[in-house]
């Protein structure tokens, strides 16, 4: 199977190195560029550079130590760090009590959606429910819930890492 395969590889390489052709470009009185593979009259023959079928080398990476970069990288003190954490925690905890209370906001907009049908009077004088504005509002108010029940989450997860 190996020299078929290296006989396969051969005839790949010959074959694309030979894949050339001819161009000829000539210009016409209206200044029209035609390139051609054939020659055609009034036409020159462009000389043209191989291009290159293999990538350029890549530039050799230079060996970074650790160490040198987590010194390079600024640090604060504990007690800094401390502070700075504690006073994200409180900020955290206090976008927590506000989520909690727009979720409960929400959910009793959701109670009162469900609770409340959309009527209309029609021509006639008599009163009809309207359903698609009432699944609609209801609809609004489980997203609005959704919504922030997902935001209670994110939070919660933020303060997770954080301790």
């Amino acid at each position: 199977m190996k020299p078929f395969r290296m006989l396969l590889l051969c005839v790949v390489f010959t074959a694309s190195t030979a894949a050339h052709a001819e161009i000829y470009k000539r210009v016409d009185k209206e200044g029209r560029v035609t390139y051609s593979s054939e020659p055609i009259k009034g036409a020159q023959k462009l000389e043209l550079e191989p291009l290159l079928t293999m990538p350029a080398p890549r530039a050799v990476a230079k060996e970074r130590n650790r160490e040198s970069e987590e010194s390079a990288f600024p640090r604060v003190d504990q007690a800094t760090q401390k502070r700075r954490d504690d006073k994200r925690l409180r900020i955290l905890e206090d976008e927590m009590a506000s989520e909690r209370q727009a979720l409960e906001d929400a959910r009793t907009q959701l109670k009162v959606a469900e609770d409340t049908p959309q009527v209309y009077t029609g021509a006639d004088g008599k009163t009809y429910r309207n359903m698609a504005k009432y699944e609609e509002t209801v609809q609004t108010a489980q997203e609005n819930v959704r919504m922030h029940e997902n935001n209670l989450r994110a939070i919660q997860t933020e303060i997770n890492h954080l301790k």
